[in-house]
């Protein structure tokens, strides 16, 4: 059971983070329809620290982006694999290489996910 908990709080960490993209979408948008008409506000949406923080935010998304892909292909192959339907019930041998690559890409995937706490490059 402690399984599934782990993924329903992964599950509500999701729905909330892409909560607060869309916000700060919205708010990225009503700044930037606005800052044309308003010189102050422009000022400030092109200060340092508000262009530093946009930049972190973007390279954190293009990390995320990246793993996300990873992530579901490796975890749809095994699945896609399975699904196919073999000739009389017979199970599709595997081959060396198809173990190696999954070995590698398990592997990489808990690389990824070990280094959750470095910061973004």
């Amino acid at each position: 059971m402690a399984k599934q908990e782990y993924l329903d709080d992964v599950h509500v960490r999701i729905l909330r983070v892409t909560e607060d993209l869309r916000a700060i979408q919205r708010e990225l948008n009503c700044a930037a329809m606005q800052a044309p008409s308003d010189p102050e506000l422009m000022e400030l949406l092109t200060q340092l620290p508000e262009l530093e923080s946009l930049d972190v935010l973007k390279i954190a998304l293009d990390q995320m982006r990246h793993f996300l892909w990873f992530y579901v292909q490796v975890m749809t192959s095994g699945a896609e694999a399975e699904e196919r339907p073999h000739p009389a019930g017979a199970k599709k041998p595997v081959s060396l290489i198809e173990n190696y690559n999954h070995a590698t890409d398990a592997a990489l995937l808990r690389y990824f996910a070990d280094a959750k706490n470095r910061k973004p490059n």
